[in-house]
This record gives C-alpha cells, structure tokens and sequence, in this order.
C-alpha cells in the first residue's frame, strides 16, 4: 500500500469522525451523563459496530447492502427511530450535575457500550462510506485482507480517539455546571440535535450521496 494512499484515508476518517453527526453527540452525552472513564465505552461500541461493517465490506457483503433498497432502507428508519428516541430522552432528562458515585449506579458500561453500537450501526452513512468509499482505496492487485486489516485498525484508532476527545470535553466541562437552567439548556441541546439528525437522516438518500 503506497504512503500516499493510506495518508489520503487517513484524512478522510478523521474528517468524518470530527464533523458533528450521530457519533459525536452520542459521546458528548455519555461524556455528560456518566463521566469520562465510563462514557468511553460507548465509543468502543462504536467501533464494535464499525468492525462489522468491514467485515461485511471485505466479505462482499458490502455490495449486496447497497443493492438492496428494503435492506438499506430497513437500516435507515432504524437509525431514525434510534436518534429520535435518543433525543426525547436526552430532552426530557433531569437537570442535574454530574456525580461520579451516582453515575455509576445509574447505568452499566455495557448499556453505554449497546448505546454506542446502535448509534453506528443503524447509521447508514457509515455503512455507505465502508461499502462504497473504502474499497476504493483498496489495491486489488496485491492482497487484500492484509489492507483491509490496516484500514479497519486505522479507522478504529482515529475514531475512538476523536470520540474519547469529545467524552473527555463534555465530562470536564459540562460537570462543572451547577446551574439547573444551565443543565436543561445542554441536556434540551443535545436532545435537539439527536432530534435534527434524525430528521437528516430521514432525509438521506442513498443515490443522491454516493454520486455526490
């Protein structure tokens, strides 16, 4: 694999892992409502998810999804009931600080990390980018296993990395507020966008953006 090939992959995950989306409010909420050490299992649910989905790509898999309009269509309203129901609750969440004693009474680490599974794995965007965008990287001339093994690794450090960063943010930051108003106002924030990209994800064709 040439240098400048893995460089240009490289760009293009850490890119889609910053831009806001599904991803990252799920990890400013886990950041928010269980603190930093626990909240970090959600993204490693996350890049449970994403292990399938290469592993589907690298199967084959990947272009049966694609072709399949009831299957992809099946994946996206999951993801768009999931959102929206994560935006309700984090809507409707009390006000409160955050309190590593409670935090961990309140909810397990293998509830955050199903959390932070659903949230990729109903993304059909990140089913688009594995299944159409990453075997375009792949040199189909030499073996491809061993590539598709170091873009998967790739896309797991980055992306875990990238979510821990907005965990630790939201855990440092928002814990420090006191304020109920305050605290409504960021749990009514992130509701909200939970809500809105839902209501994008609603929107989201699939031959509109693997054209574009």
């Amino acid at each position: 694999m040439a240098l400048t090939t893995w460089l240009t992959y490289f760009a293009a995950t850490l890119v889609l892992s910053i831009t806001p989306g599904p991803g990252v409010f799920s990890s400013l909420s886990s950041g928010l409502h269980h603190g930093f050490r626990r909240g970090l299992w959600n993204g490693v649910g996350m890049q449970a998810a994403n292990a399938i989905l290469v592993a589907i790509v690298s199967l084959g898999l990947g272009a049966i999804l694609l072709a399949s309009e009831a299957l992809f269509s099946a994946v996206k309203w999951l993801g768009v009931a999931y959102l929206v129901y994560l935006g309700v609750v984090t809507w409707r969440s009390r006000p409160k600080g955050f309190e590593e004693d409670r935090d961990d009474r309140a909810r397990t680490a293998g509830q955050v990390f199903a959390r932070g599974f659903l949230v990729n794995i109903t993304n059909p965007k990140g089913i688009l980018f594995f299944a159409a965008i990453l075997p375009q990287f792949v040199d189909v001339a030499r073996p491809q296993p061993a590539q598709y093994a170091i873009f998967a690794a790739t896309t797991f450090s980055v992306d875990l990395v990238v979510m821990m960063a907005y965990t630790a943010l939201a855990a440092k930051v928002f814990r420090v507020m006191k304020e109920p108003a305050l605290l409504r106002w960021v749990n009514r924030s992130l509701g909200g966008a939970f809500i809105a990209a839902g209501l994008a994800l609603a929107g989201f064709r699939r031959a509109a953006s693997a054209a574009a």
